[in-house]
């Protein structure tokens, strides 16, 4: 999931910082908050999650590197909250709805034909795509692609139609043709733009109409190697149109995955698929646990 490199080193100094000490001490700590600002936890979100590991050392006299290891481990997965909140919704009755909104350039259509290609191809399921960005011609012949590879049937428009419409049409031909889930991308311009917020919010009336609820998660795409700079889009989108989770793409090749902590800590939505290669099935759920040992190699 994660490139290992910044822990692993730390940590094996901090055997030797221990042992050569007898002690645990403010420099340790200091080394620990020097990593985790490396890898990307905020200034915030590292002072929370050293203050926990404080606490875990003081109570429970540690005083071996593995046991302040497995402390650090504690207080990380602690900080990304309950796992059971990182799993999709699935509607009880009918068609689930997947909405997924973001900026340009974050990989939003690429994580969605990955969700698609997992749905249909990994857990069986009858997928419909709608190409609700029919502002870019590309949008929807990129996301045809992804239908074609993940066996999903593409729902879409002329350019510049109304994506509500989409959005209509495809919620009627998955109730029509039994389809298990709705996969729609939207427009990816810049989320202070009062249109594009109409726009979505128009989707959300289409689909308490058709569906008799809401989209059953509203999925922010955001890429993973923009560090703290996703912190701040990731808030005004959460404010403006309700974010349920987050799909964190681009996670490969990188040891700042802590971005994945703050976003927690700093907006309460849980990280709920990363994208961790380029292949089609690169897309997989979070699983707090195993992106901690990852982060911490």
């Amino acid at each position: 999931m994660l490139k290992r490199g910044v822990f692993k080193t730390l940590f094996q100094s901090v055997d030797a910082l221990v042992t050569g000490k007898g002690r645990i001490d403010d420099d340790l700590f200091d080394e620990f908050e020097e990593a985790l600002l490396a890898a990307d936890l905020s200034f915030r979100t590292t002072e929370q999650v050293l203050e926990r590991l404080k606490g875990m050392v003081r109570d429970k006299r540690m005083s071996t590197a593995q046991e302040v290891q497995d402390g650090l481990k504690i207080a990380l997965t602690e900080a990304l909250g309950d796992a059971g909140d990182t799993k999709l919704k699935v509607a009880e009755s009918g068609p689930t709805l997947y909405l997924m909104v973001g900026v340009n350039g974050v990989g939003k259509t690429t994580s969605l034909g990955k969700l698609a290609y997992r749905a249909s191809k990994k857990e069986g399921k009858k997928v419909i795509l709608a190409a609700g960005d029919t502002f870019r011609a590309a949008a929807a012949e990129q996301l045809g692609i992804w239908a074609e590879r993940a066996g999903a049937e593409l729902i879409r428009q002329k350019e510049n139609a109304d994506p509500a419409a989409v959005v209509h049409d495809a919620i009627i031909a998955a109730k029509t043709r039994g389809a298990d889930l709705i996969l729609v991308d939207t427009a990816g311009r810049l989320h202070t733009k009062l249109n594009l917020m109409e726009e979505l919010r128009k989707i959300g009336r289409i689909c308490e109409k058709e569906l008799g609820r809401k989209p059953d998660e509203v999925l922010l795409a955001l890429d993973a190697t923009t560090g703290q700079n996703a912190v701040p889009q990731a808030k005004q989108f959460t404010e403006a149109v309700g974010v349920t989770g987050i799909v964190l793409a681009k996670l490969d090749g990188t040891a700042r995955g802590g971005i994945v902590i703050t976003l927690r800590q700093e907006l309460g939505v849980p990280v709920k698929m990363v994208g961790v290669g380029e292949g089609p099935e690169d897309m997989l759920p979070f699983n707090p646990e195993v992106f901690v040992e990852a982060l911490l190699g």
